[in-house]
Parts: C-alpha cells; structure tokens; sequence
C-alpha cells in the first residue's frame, strides 16, 4: 500500500503530532487566561487598599486602567506564545516525522521488491538511529538472499537439464526404434533417475541447512566404527575406479556426541568427492585421530576434539577455492570435464553444514592443483562420565 493510499485512511502522522499539539498548548493558554483573571484582580486591589487611596474616582481609574493593561499584555502574551510553540512545534515535527517518511518508504521499497534503499542516518535520536540500521540490515540481508535464490535457481536449472534431456533421449529414441530397449538403455534412463532423486534429497537438506532446521539426535559414538563403515560403504565404488581406499585411526577408543545417520552422511560426501577428483590406480585415506586440542588433564587420555581426514592425491583445490568448494553447486572445471553425473554439486555443502550442526567444523586444504587435497572435520569429543573413584 501506498502513502497516498494509507493517507486516505486518516489524518497523517505530522498531522496528527500538530493537532495534539495544538490541543496541549491551547489548554496551556486557556489555563493561563483563566488563572490570571481569577488572581490578578484581587490582588491588584489588595495592593491598591494598602496605599490608603480612599478616592472613589482615583480607585476606578486605577482599576479600569490595571484591567486594560492587563487584558493587552495577556492577548499579547498568549499571541505571542502561542506563534513561539507553533513554529517549535512545527520545527520538532518535521524533524520527527521526516525520518520516519524515509523509514516508510524504504519498507515500501523494499516490499516491492528494491533492496537496494538505505535509509538516510537522521540523527534525531538513538531509537529512530537504530530503526534505520536495523532496515537497512534487513534490506542487505533480503539483497544477499534474493541474489542466492536467483543462482540456486539457475543452478537448479542447470543440474536438471542434462538428465532429463538424457532421459528425453531415451525415451524418443526408444520409442522411433532409434534406440534398442535393452538392459544398457534401462540402466541409463534409471541412473538419470537416480541422480534426480539424489538431487531433490540434497536441495531438500540444502534448504534446511539454510533455515537452520537440521535435526541431529546426538548419541555417544565409536569414531572408528564410524570411518570403518563409511570406508566399507564406499569400497565396491572405489574399486569399480581403480582407486585405492585406505583407513586408519589413531583415535580407536574416542567417541564424539553426535548422529549416526547424520555423520555418516557427511563422510559418505566426503569420500564421494575425494573419489570424483582423483584419477584411476590414486590412493584416498580416511583417517581418525586427535586433534590438536591437548589431552584434558585428569581424565584418561580424552581429547576435546576428534579429527577425521580424507586425503587424496588428486586434482587439488586452487588456493583461491578452498572456501567456494563449499558453495552450492560449485565444481571445479577438472571434474566437471570428467563429471559422471554422480554428484548434484551438494555434497560438501550439506557436509559442512551437518558438521557445524554437530558444533565442529570442515575445512579444505591443498597445494594447489595436482597435489592433492584434503578435507578436515573436526568434532567435538563427547566427555567421558567421571569414574566412582573421581566422584568419591
């Protein structure tokens, strides 16, 4: 809705402030009139008593010349008061309702769609001070989140157009008899479909990665047993490459407080990209250990955090893409010139942001391209409960 529109509907603001403020000084006035008529006369006469006057005619003079003086002097005065807190008035509600026109219209702004307002700084007073900070914040945040939805979507239209076109393919070709509908076909077209439905999990934990709405249900874990799985889970595609999968820990006995489920997601994604960047006969190593946090002192041996690696000897990241790797959709041109289809360019989107429910972090490191990278994650290791002779 408009100013004009919403002015319709009543009096504005400055108007509103202006009549209000009429109203008080005209009570003001009105007040002030009325008390000096009912004081100013009686003691004008007491006083006029004390002199000892006693003439009729000098009593009468004095007193119609005290009353035109003093009905003068008061319309002057109330006029004159009167035009003083006016102009103040005036003054004062200009300064208060001109920031808050500026504060309407950018809102305005920014519901039809400009984020682009920013709201000049008033200086009236802290609280109107930070309104305009705070719209303006809000306008740079609805900015910055309209900009990632317009490339997610461009993205999103990008990652479905080679899969369903390869399906389109098919399913024309099979149709005109260009294409023999054999198992090989049928493979194909269902890992087209696969790769579909991996894409919708992966922009449904995408978006609730964003909204902070990722549910972990934390319990005690082996970090070992964690990597062996994820290792077993990712052999069969491994050895499918030509890829070597080594595992190892240094951290058998520790355990982190976190979601099955969920931990193993973030290795899987893990493994999965360090396989898409290293080439056939390369070697990939997963491996458990303590971090550099000391050991806590009086427990026995307990670390505060638990680093898990994954390294491999392939690609390597450029200095300048250690960070952006982790932004969706994000692939470097090495693989996306041997893609397979098998990532949805989520994985170490969803990693980080599971990671970093679980209160760790998941960085990248590397040398640069051709040296291989390694991805860090590091968690928080869950405390050991104190033993009888501790608490006794």
């Amino acid at each position: 809705m408009t100013r004009r529109a919403a002015s319709r509907r009543g009096m504005p603001l400055a108007g509103r402030i202006l009549a209000v403020q009429v109203l008080v000084i005209g009570i003001g006035a009105l007040t002030l009139a009325t008390t000096a008529l009912l004081v100013a006369p009686g003691l004008f006469r007491y006083h006029l008593s004390m002199t000892g006057e006693d003439a009729p005619a000098v009593r009468e003079h004095a007193q119609q010349a005290f009353g035109n003086a003093f009905m003068i002097s008061l319309t002057v005065a109330m006029l004159a008061s009167l035009l003083t807190a006016g102009l103040v008035s005036w003054f004062l509600v200009g300064r208060l309702v001109h920031p808050v026109e500026d504060l309407a219209d950018a809102v305005e702004a920014i519901a039809a769609g400009r984020f682009d307002v920013r709201v000049p700084a008033a200086g009236f007073s802290t609280e109107v001070d930070r309104l305009s900070s705070a719209v303006d914040s809000m306008a740079e945040r609805l900015a910055a989140t309209d900009q990632t939805r317009g490339r997610l979507l461009a993205d999103l239209a990008h990652e479905l157009r080679t899969p369903l076109a390869t399906l389109e393919a098919y399913v024309d070709g099979i149709e005109d008899g260009v294409v023999p509908a054999e198992p090989a076909s049928w493979e194909t077209m269902r890992d087209q479909i696969g790769r579909l439905r991996r894409l919708a999990t992966d922009l449904r934990d995408v978006a609730a990665a964003a909204e902070h709405a990722l549910v972990v249900s934390p319990e005690p874990l082996a970090v070992g047993a964690l990597v062996a799985t994820a290792a077993a889970a990712a052999a069969p595609r491994y050895a499918a490459k030509g890829v070597q999968l080594l595992q190892g820990s240094d951290a058998d006995r520790a355990t982190v407080l976190g979601d099955r489920a969920r931990l193993e997601q973030v290795l899987a994604n893990l493994l999965d990209n360090a396989l898409r960047h290293t080439p056939p006969g390369g070697h990939v190593v997963v491996r458990a250990e303590a971090s550099a946090a000391a050991s806590r002192p009086g427990t026995d041996g307990s670390t505060d955090a638990i680093l898990v690696s994954v390294t491999d000897d392939g690609d390597g990241i450029p200095p300048d893409q250690t960070e952006t790797i982790f932004e969706r959709f994000h692939r470097q041109e090495s693989a996306r010139s041997r893609s397979d289809g098998s990532g949805s360019g989520l994985g170490l989107t969803i990693a980080r942001a599971l990671a970093e429910a679980h209160g760790g972090t998941l960085t990248a490191h590397s040398s640069g391209p051709g040296h291989g990278a390694t991805l860090r994650l590091v968690l928080p290791a869950a405390l050991p409960r104190p033993s009888a002779a501790a608490r006794g």
